[in-house]
């Protein structure tokens, strides 16, 4: 064989070589808690550069989220913000049983805008007069407010409080509506708190006295790209995916 054949074979086969990782990528549709916004993205981009796999997103209240997936929407993986969310799926059929694994877990928070004169020592504060509104993401369908929710029943405060609550679609549009001065003060996660300079923690409600918050993840039955799912999965269930939830400020249980 001639030189430059031999030089143009070479290279032909070194491009069908870097073509293979392309072809074979694949789409992984992920359902997330608009919590995971932050971390997720990031954990994806480098997921993506280390396997050409495509992450595709779809964040918000993971209520609306399991419905969305009931109604047939198309998704991988599913990362909800509670375990109500992932045990109506599964219930369903609709989740592979064996991939299911919780996660993470969060804090909550009393927030208020960053140059806020409104001081807020503990939760008993919010029944005072002087706090005319309290944002929280839907207590009755949204983890985060369902867990606030329950906190503040559980410090019997709810029903002195219960009129002054406006509520958001979902955590991150609760943490805006504060952010925006519209409202005095918000309670949301740790993490979303963490990633605002416009809000301030007032408070934090203590460990003992917080409901059990857990954010478990599954692949789906329906997934059309199940292997793909399976390994982003074990991706996000790494060290290296780990130690980026833990600088958003997630506690990661395992």
């Amino acid at each position: 064989m001639s030189c430059w054949k031999t030089h143009f074979t070479r290279w032909a086969m070194g491009l069908v070589g870097c073509a293979t990782p392309t072809l074979d990528a694949a789409a992984i549709n992920v359902f997330a808690a608009a919590s995971l916004t932050d971390s997720l993205k990031e954990i994806a981009a480098a997921y993506e550069k280390q396997t050409g796999d495509k992450v595709v997103f779809n964040f918000g209240a993971s209520s609306f989220l399991a419905r969305q997936i009931e109604e047939g929407a198309p998704a991988e993986v599913f990362f909800s913000a509670d375990e109500a969310g992932m045990d109506g799926l599964e219930k369903k059929g609709l989740v592979v049983k064996e991939t299911r694994n919780s996660r993470l877990s969060n804090s909550l928070v009393i927030v208020v805008t960053a140059d806020s004169m409104v001081t807020i020592k503990s939760a008993k504060d919010l029944a005072e007069p002087r706090v005319k509104r309290i944002v929280l993401a839907d207590p009755k369908t949204v983890p985060a407010g369902i867990y606030a929710r329950e906190y503040l029943e559980k410090a019997k405060l709810w029903t002195s409080v219960e009129s002054k609550i406006v509520s958001t679609d979902n955590v991150r549009a609760a943490l805006a509506a504060v952010e925006s001065g519209n409202v005095e003060v918000g309670l949301v996660y740790k993490t979303d708190a963490a990633i605002s300079k416009k809000v301030k923690i007032a408070c934090e409600v203590p460990a003992g006295d917080s409901p059990a918050i857990s954010y478990p993840m599954a692949v789906l039955k329906e997934a059309k790209e199940p292997e793909a799912a399976k390994r982003f999965l074990k991706h996000l269930n790494s060290e290296e995916a780990g130690r980026v939830f833990k600088k958003f400020g997630f506690i990661v249980r395992n």
